[in-house]
Formats: C-alpha cells, structure tokens, sequence
C-alpha cells in the first residue's frame, strides 16, 4: 500500500435509517484497534518464556478526531448521539485498506475556541459491539 492522503481517512454517523452522515470539518482522525492479552504462562512454560492465550481477552476499537464544524447536519447529529448516550453504527473508511463498521458510543465531545480563532471539537468514540471489516 502506498502512501495515502489522510483527508481520505472519514468518518461517518449512523443517520438512524440505515444511511451515514459524514462527520465534516475533520483535520485529524485517528483509529485505534487493541486486543488484550491472556497470560496463562506457569512453572512448565518453556525456559519460562511468556505464553498467551490465542483468541481470548477483549477486543476494542476508539476513533478520534478533530476539527472545524462545518455542517450544522453532522455538527446536530453528534450533539444528539452524545446527549442520548447511544450506541450507533458508524463507519470508518481507511483508503486503500478497506471500511470498519460497527456500534460506536461518543465517549467525549469537547468545542473549545480561541478569542481570534473558529470554534473546533475533538471527539472520541469507544467501539460498542462487534465490527466488521470489508478490505478495499
């Protein structure tokens, strides 16, 4: 995979019926995929080397982001997920590698302006359930 634009990287809310919203004014997005790890080394490990568990332990993913408001859509969209606190599909579009989807809750929601500068927002989500995963 070559190099790629990062403003290619989106981010989109679920609509509520069965559509996406682009979450607009981005100008840095990030995703994070962790899998815990289940320790089940003993007094019979070999050379006492660590053994892991395959397939055990939790799986999570978290997106952040953060920008510039620039659709009062995705801006109203986002306000109502967070204050609700529920749990809605989004889909994460990663160019050249492929689409992630799943149950994402709005773990924060933060706006914050400078006196001679726009009003940005940094969000964070915690994926909610299982993901799926389609290769580009």
């Amino acid at each position: 995979m070559g190099a790629q634009k990062g403003k290619d990287l989106l981010i989109r809310a679920g609509d509520g019926a069965g559509g996406f919203t682009a979450v607009a004014g981005l100008r840095s997005r990030q995703i994070t995929l962790n899998a815990e790890t289940v320790d089940v080394t003993n007094a019979d490990s070999a050379g006492r080397w660590r053994e892991l568990l395959a397939g055990a332990g939790v799986r999570r993913a978290a997106i952040a982001g953060s920008g510039v408001f620039r659709d009062q859509a995705s801006d109203a969209r986002l306000r109502l997920l967070f204050f609700e606190g529920a749990v809605e599909v989004f889909q994460i579009v990663i160019p050249a590698f492929g689409t992630l989807e799943g149950p994402f809750q709005i773990a924060s929601l933060e706006y914050r302006g400078d006196h001679a500068g726009e009003v940005t927002f940094d969000m964070s989500l915690e994926s909610g359930g299982a993901l799926a995963f389609a290769a580009a």
